[in-house]
């Protein structure tokens, strides 16, 4: 079961059951049919009682489960909860995608080949960070979020070892 929530206001239950969806426990009867990715984005063509739309994903983030889509040219936000989502929403626990970087660690022992941002640069999730050096292998470590570079905790050609802090996070 998902819990999809449309433009952060309406939330629909959406569930498939044997071969039909369900949403909000009626069955919704629809056609797709995929367009190709012409101009960049995946286009779909959809048959809903007898009414044609066209859509258009525009941008989705799998991790976080949202997604931007153009139905018939309007914007729409989604965002999506599966049940272990949920549970940890129950449980007051939140969604560890979403947490703050605090800092990033070595995720082996290496050397220091390059660092590629500076103290008080605003990164984003996924920007390259620094270089490290393991096995004769270049390891481009990549930041796991968004954040502002306070402290860099290494020099160049420094050896450092496995969980030790390489770059804090404001």
């Amino acid at each position: 079961m998902l819990k999809v929530t449309i433009n952060h206001s309406k939330t629909l239950d959406v569930k498939q059951e044997k071969n039909q969806i369900l949403i909000d426990n009626q069955a919704f009867d629809w056609e797709i049919s995929p367009l190709g990715n012409l101009g960049g984005n995946p286009k779909f063509s959809i048959l809903h009682h007898n009414k044609s739309y066209n859509a258009e994903v525009i941008e989705s983030n799998f991790a976080d489960k949202t997604f931007k889509i153009k139905l018939n040219g309007k914007l729409l936000t989604l965002s999506a909860q599966d049940r272990f989502d949920l549970l940890l929403e129950q449980m007051g626990i939140k969604n560890e995608a979403s947490a703050k970087v605090n800092n990033i660690k070595a995720p082996m022992p290496g050397l220091i080949f390059e660092i590629k941002v500076q103290p008080g640069q605003v990164v984003g999730k996924g920007d390259a960070i620094l270089i490290l050096v393991a096995m004769k292998m270049e390891n481009v470590i990549k930041s796991p979020g968004e954040g502002k570079i306070k402290t860099i905790k290494v020099n160049l050609n420094d050896s450092v070892e496995k969980n030790q802090i390489l770059i804090e996070f404001e």
